[in-house]
């Protein structure tokens, strides 16, 4: 089988296995958040705890909740990382103290950059205890997040939002551990790794020694996909063959990574009382989605003028469908994870991946944050097309007036302010400018990359970028979290204005938000935004260098 084929076969399983779950498992996530019914495990936890899980919270009382449970975070895997050296399963892996609180940040933000080298930076213990544990809540903070504003657009000027401790709580044990379990498996299975036995010194062709490290990387493996975290057990990420052995695998992480970001919109239709909102949300994503593989495929089918594309920096048992499959679907997502090195591909290619993150990854997005993300672009349509047609705009019957559009609007630029800021100022330093491997464009590109993947949190790096040093290492962490945290203050103080207002009645003046002209009025506000804001670093860097 050629593999042209071979690829068009893995896009196609994908999507039909993606096709399989999203009803069930969007219809299950809705039921999640929607019960009122507690598991013996969580009443234990409130009780532990002291939280009232009947009790409900406004959206400034659910920020301070979101903010206090991410700022312990931050500091315990700190100290976790600063101390490994102290603590058992230590293997003589160190970090700087920069690079220390780069990486509690990365974590605890979901974005999952990693300044340290895998295996040798973090023992098995912060691995375990920090790192995976961080993968769970971290996407659960994201999903609790979009719920409660979809709360805020169906409430009836009640002003409350549900608890975020059991949102938190429902999201890591109903949804989260018992999916990642089954992946972790999977994984197992198809020849992931997963033990705890002493390192291996093997002697290599040369006649020279390699230490080989083993650890718990299925577990790990499984939920840094399915969370959209994206950090990987080893340096190499899932380019290393523990992590990411086979073509099986690599299908199997990629479904695990898009699965609960292309179910969440049958989720919300479901939550809202109305499946077509939610088919709306789900094709805005999918042709984003789509748009962009396919660009990125063609990038780098057609790189090297031979028929098996430019494999530079591609895993030869992947190739260049897979891996261009793989790339599209990390940086669409929050996810960051790599099976290739992105700094190798085409400009185009490479191109097409900055611009996944710089669209705001809303296709279709991380684990929460890609649905509330969807959810601000379609008030910024409705916004528009109000304008347009000088009618009071409306989404499920909530006003979005100076108030809503303001918080929106606060939300769009918060993202494009830290890219481009953190880049210019990152030029102008010595040491930053000294840590890019890159000349031209193509340097460019590597820096504008960084600070894209850090303050989208996503985590994949360009690969050319020498970014273990104290100015990157803290610049980068500033922008993963203030793009993690303002945007979700923004979110919550729109779902606390939308969940004070009466919902209106539907008329013959209301825009329907549930059709294809509407899903293709986002697809539109999102490219003109983009454009508009990236267009003109874009044209230094990956279009330069594609037209030099």
């Amino acid at each position: 089988m050629s593999e042209q084929a071979s690829g068009l076969l893995t896009v196609a399983v994908l999507v039909a296995a993606l096709a399989a779950v999203h009803v069930p498992l969007g219809d299950y996530i809705a039921r999640v958040f929607s019960s009122d019914k507690d598991l013996a495990v969580e009443r234990a936890f409130y009780r532990l705890s002291g939280v009232n899980p009947q009790s409900q919270q406004r959206w400034s009382r659910y920020a301070v909740s979101v903010l206090a449970f991410s700022g312990v975070s931050v500091v315990a895997l700190w100290a976790l990382c600063t101390w490994q050296g102290r603590l058992p399963l230590d293997r003589g892996a160190t970090m700087d103290w920069h690079t220390a609180i780069n990486t509690a940040i990365s974590f605890v933000t979901n974005t999952n950059w990693q300044s340290y080298a895998g295996e040798s930076g973090a023992s098995a213990l912060v691995q375990t205890l920090g790192l995976a544990v961080q993968n769970f809540v971290s996407a659960a903070v994201g999903i609790a997040v979009a719920v409660a504003l979809i709360r805020g657009l169906v409430a009836r000027r009640t002003g409350l939002l549900g608890n975020f401790w059991v949102d938190l709580t429902r999201a890591t044990v109903r949804l989260l551990l018992p999916i990642a379990f089954l992946g972790a498996v999977l994984l197992l299975a198809g020849g992931v790794i997963q033990d705890l036995a002493a390192p291996q010194v093997v002697e290599t062709i040369t006649g020279g020694h390699q230490t080989i490290e083993s650890g718990l990387v299925s577990s790990q493996e499984a939920i840094k996909l399915l969370g959209t975290n994206g950090g990987g057990f080893f340096n190499a990420n899932s380019a290393h063959p523990f992590e990411n052995p086979n073509g099986f695998t690599n299908l199997v992480e990629i479904f695990l990574i898009l699965m609960i970001p292309f179910s969440l919109p049958r989720a919300y239709g479901r939550l809202v009382g109305d499946k077509r909102q939610g088919y709306a949300v789900l094709g805005f994503m999918a042709f984003l989605w789509t748009s962009m593989l396919v660009v990125i495929t063609w990038a780098e089918q057609a790189a090297a003028g031979s028929p098996t594309g430019a494999m530079e920096g591609k895993e030869v048992r992947f190739g260049v469908w897979s891996s261009a499959l793989f790339a599209t679907s990390t940086t669409a997502t929050s996810t960051g994870a790599v099976d290739s090195w992105h700094e190798s591909f085409s400009p185009i290619g490479g191109g097409g991946a900055l611009t996944n993150m710089l669209l705001g990854e809303v296709g279709p997005g991380g684990v929460g944050s890609g649905l509330y993300g969807a959810l601000v672009v379609a008030i910024l349509a409705v916004f528009i097309a109000g304008l347009m047609v000088g009618r009071t705009p409306e989404i499920l019957g909530k006003q979005v007036g100076r108030k809503e559009i303001t918080y929106a609007a606060l939300y769009s630029i918060t993202t494009p302010a830290l890219v481009l800021l953190g880049t210019g100022a990152a030029l102008l330093v010595s040491g930053a400018k000294g840590a890019i491997l890159a000349t031209g464009p193509h340097g460019l590109t590597e820096i504008l990359y960084a600070y894209a993947s850090a303050s989208n949190n996503n985590g994949s790096a360009f690969g050319g970028l020498s970014a273990d040093q104290p100015y990157l290492n803290l610049t980068l962490g500033a922008c993963m979290l203030l793009g993690r945290f303002l945007p979700i203050i923004a979110v919550l103080a729109l779902a606390g204005s939308f969940a004070a207002q009466h919902r209106r009645p539907t008329t013959d003046g209301t825009m329907p938000t549930h059709t294809p002209l509407f899903a293709g009025l986002m697809v539109g506000v999102a490219l003109l935004v983009t454009g508009l804001t990236f267009l003109p670093v874009l044209a230094l860097g990956p279009l330069a260098e594609a037209l030099s």
